[in-house]
C-alpha cells in the first residue's frame, strides 16, 4: 500500500525515467560546452609584428612561419610592413614603445642608439637573424674603384641615421682610409630614395647600404653586375650583428610564453627557409605586390650566404650573440656614434627567451 502525502491524488503517476538517448544528449551537450570554454580559454595569442621595411626576401622566415609553424604554438601573428626609409627602425621602436606593436624585426645597432635616449622604452632583442650585419659600400668599377683603398679621394654617399654610417669611422681606421686631407673619402649626405639613382648617374662614386639590397636593386635597374664593387663591412673588420627580433617590455612581461612560442616557431621556419630557399620564397611573394621571384630569390640567397650562415652560426647555432664580439662591435659603433652610456650586452639582448641550443644548431 502506498502512503499518500497531504494533497496528493491517487491518480498521479511517478515521473517516467528519461530515455538513455536523451541522457546521452545532455552529457554530450555539457561536454561540448566545456570543450568550447576550454578552447576559448586557450585561444591563440595575437601578436602584432612590425617590420622596419616593406615586405621583401628578408621577411621570408616570417612568411613561412605564418603558413607552417605559428599555429602550432597557438599564435595569430599579423605582419605589419614598415616604410623602408632611413627612419624605419625608429618607427618600429616607436610603435613598440607606444603599444601599437608587440614584436619587431629591426637593426640591433639602431636599437643600441635608441636605448641610449633618456626616455627610451626598455626594448630588447631576443633573437638575432642577421649574425653579420649586411652593411656594405657599393661602388662602380667604372669610377675607378676596385678595392676598398680606391675610395681615397672619392665621394661616398650615405643616408643619415642609417647604422652603416655610424660604423664608417671604424671601417676607415681599420683599412687605412684616414690620412691626409687630400686622401680622405669625401662624405655626402643623401636621401634614401636617391641612393641608387645618384650612383647610377655618376653623381657619386660609392654609397653605403646593404649588400643584399642596393647592389641587387642596381642590377635590377640595368647596371651590369660586373660594374659593381661590393665591400661588405664584415669582410673588413667590422664585428657588428644586424637584424634582430625585438620585443616590447610590456608584451614580454605579460606574455612570456607567447614570446618563447614565437621564437620556437620562427626558429623552425628559419631552418626550413635555409634548407629550401627556392621553395620558401613563394610564401613571401604571396605577400608582396608584384614581387619578382628571381630578384627576391637572389636577395634571399645573398642574405643566407653572407648574413645568416656565418662561421659563428656554424659553431654556435642560430639566434644568439657572442658577448665578446658584441663588446667589440659596441667599441666600433662608438667611434661614430657618441653614446651617453655604454650598455652591457644584457641591456640590449635577452637570451632567456631563446629556444634550446640543440634546436638552434645546424644539422
Amino acid at each position: 500500500m502506498i502512503a499518500l502525502m497531504p494533497g496528493q491524488s491517487t491518480t498521479e503517476t511517478p515521473t517516467p525515467r528519461r530515455p538513455l538517448a536523451a541522457v546521452r544528449a545532455v552529457v554530450l551537450a555539457v561536454a561540448l560546452a566545456a570543450s568550447v570554454m576550454a578552447s576559448d580559454a586557450h585561444a591563440a595569442v595575437a601578436i602584432r609584428f612590425q617590420l622596419d621595411r616593406p615586405i621583401d626576401a628578408m621577411a621570408t622566415p616570417l612568411a613561412v612561419a605564418s603558413r607552417a609553424t605559428f599555429a602550432a604554438e597557438d599564435l595569430n601573428v599579423a605582419i605589419l610592413p614598415g616604410n623602408g626609409a632611413a627612419g624605419g627602425n625608429r618607427d618600429a621602436f616607436a610603435r613598440l614603445a607606444a603599444g601599437d606593436a608587440d614584436m619587431a624585426l629591426a637593426d640591433i645597432n639602431a636599437l643600441i642608439q635608441y636605448r641610449d635616449r633618456p626616455d627610451a622604452a626598455a626594448l630588447k632583442a631576443v633573437y638575432v637573424l642577421s649574425n653579420a650585419a649586411g652593411y656594405a659600400i657599393v661602388a662602380r668599377r667604372s669610377r675607378g674603384i676596385r678595392s676598398l683603398s680606391d675610395l681615397a679621394g672619392k665621394t661616398l654617399g650615405f643616408v643619415e641615421n642609417e647604422p652603416a654610417i655610424a660604423f664608417w669611422p671604424a671601417l676607415a681606421r681599420l683599412n687605412g682610409l684616414t690620412g691626409a686631407d687630400d686622401g680622405k673619402v669625401q662624405l655626402q649626405r643623401i636621401g634614401a630614395a636617391v641612393r641608387e639613382p645618384m650612383l647610377s648617374a655618376g653623381q657619386l662614386d660609392a654609397v653605403t647600404g646593404h649588400a643584399w639590397l642596393a647592389p641587387i636593386n642596381l642590377r635590377d635597374h640595368g647596371i651590369p653586375a660586373g660594374d659593381l664593387a661590393v665591400f661588405r663591412y664584415a669582410d673588413y673588420g667590422i664585428a657588428a650583428y644586424g637584424l634582430a627580433i625585438v620585443v616590447s617590455p610590456k608584451f614580454a612581461a605579460e606574455q612570456p610564453e607567447a614570446v618563447r612560442g614565437f621564437l620556437r616557431a620562427f626558429n623552425v621556419a628559419l631552418r626550413m627557409t635555409l634548407k629550401d630557399p627556392a621553395g620558401s620564397i613563394a610564401d613571401v611573394l604571396a605577400r608582396m605586390n608584384g614581387g619578382n621571384r628571381d630578384l627576391e630569390l637572389t636577395r634571399l640567397k645573398t642574405i643566407i650566404r653572407d648574413d645568416i650562415l656565418t662561421d659563428e652560426v656554424q659553431r654556435n647555432g642560430l639566434g644568439g650573440i657572442d658577448p665578446q664580439r658584441f663588446s667589440l662591435a659596441l667599441d666600433q659603433l662608438s667611434e661614430g656614434l657618441k653614446l651617453r652610456a655604454r650598455p652591457a650586452p644584457a641591456d640590449i639582448f635577452d637570451a632567456s627567451f631563446l629556444p634550446p641550443p640543440e634546436s638552434r644548431r645546424l644539422d
